[in-house]
């Protein structure tokens, strides 16, 4: 047989062995003829993945062969892994609702279930963003199952979205951050927290800066992939960020790969890293006024907005895909709202303002 005869015999082959096996929605391949299933080819497996799969096996809930087929989904969508855990815990929720109801096949869910996880969510006093969140991760799984003909699709008309409070950002006030900032005395901690105060990073994203990232002499650090949206930027050093961060330099050790670590050499972690700033907070007498961490990244953006750095240029600086997400910034600092509501208000205060204030009497 020559090599062309081989290469159509091949294809004749797959093309049968497609006709004859078809995907189902329990990860089984489906024989037509025979309605008999067939498991799969195996998953390549991902560590991340069957932890999370594990946990779910000794919780003893049901329908685990979805929650697998959805997770590797995930996987193949290059999905980041807090997104497949923040997805699996609203998913891992909603099946322990589920079977505090009596109930064990999600293949009944109703637009009623749902409503009463949301209502179950709220009144445990979970925070509107999570209960939103998790919501946003159960629909994105029951929008699959539906795809996958496992669900009635009509659960995925009118859904039940929480509304979201559009509050302000919380920025720390100038006085405060100067007493934040005196007291600091360790050299690693003051340039982590200064470098969040003066180029708006999130904690994420610096705690996964590397030394090769950074440009001391250009007053700047490369962030290749944005731990949010993955999108790629610059952001630039203050002269006091860079001399912080010159000084740790100096004293860190040179074959660390990561520009912050913590104890024993290891990556440093959220937790380390909000503790530090916790310490800080009480020792400068701040604690009870309910500043975090990514308020440094609320001031940052307010301050240069005060300063006069136009909307669209803080957006790339903070890496926001959406200028909205940016505008909310000009509520909190808009000098301009400021001087008109004090100039009018002078007028007031001194009566210069003449006329009566009166309801039209209705017409009969």
């Amino acid at each position: 047989m020559t090599t062309t005869q081989l290469s159509q015999e091949n294809s004749r082959f797959l093309d049968q062995y497609r006709a004859f096996l078809k995907p189902t929605h329990e990860g089984f391949i489906t024989d037509t003829d025979h309605a008999a299933l067939i498991p799969a080819p195996p998953y390549k497996k991902k560590p991340h993945v069957e932890h999370l799969l594990k946990r779910y096996a000794d919780s003893g809930l049901s329908g685990a062969s979805y929650l697998r087929a959805y997770l590797y989904d995930q996987q193949r969508r290059n999905c980041r892994p807090n997104s497949i855990r923040s997805n699996y815990t609203a998913i891992f929720f909603f099946m322990a609702y589920l079977k505090s109801l009596g109930r064990e096949d999600i293949a009944t869910v109703t637009r009623h279930d749902i409503g009463g996880f949301i209502e179950h969510l709220q009144d445990r006093g979970l925070k509107p963003s999570t209960v939103y969140g998790r919501t946003k991760s159960l629909y994105a799984f029951l929008n699959y199952l539906a795809e996958q003909n496992i669900v009635h699709p009509d659960i995925m008309k009118k859904k039940f979205m929480p509304k979201l409070p559009d509050t302000l950002p919380r920025a720390i006030d100038p006085e405060d951050i100067c007493r934040f900032l005196s007291v600091i005395d360790n050299i690693r901690d003051r340039a982590m927290m200064l470098t969040l105060l003066r180029t708006g990073m999130r904690i994420g994203e610096l705690l996964n800066t590397k030394v090769i990232d950074l440009n001391l002499e250009e007053q700047r650090i490369e962030i290749f992939e944005a731990i949010k949206n993955r999108v790629g930027r610059v952001v630039y050093l203050s002269e006091d960020a860079r001399e912080a961060i010159a000084a740790w330099l100096e004293d860190r050790s040179k074959e660390q790969s990561f520009l912050f670590y913590g104890w024993k050499h290891k990556p440093l972690s959220y937790t380390a890293a909000r503790s530090r700033f916790c310490k800080y907070l009480e020792t400068a007498d701040l604690s009870h006024k309910g500043y975090t961490l990514h308020c440094l990244r609320h001031t940052f953006a307010s301050e240069l907005l005060n300063a006069g750095m136009r909307l669209e240029c803080l957006q790339q600086l903070l890496g926001h895909s959406n200028i909205e997400m940016t505008r909310r910034y000009a509520r909190l600092t808009d000098n301009t709202r400021r001087q008109e509501y004090f100039k009018a208000m002078a007028i007031i205060e001194k009566g210069g303002v003449h006329g009566h204030y009166r309801l039209d009497h209705p017409l009969s």
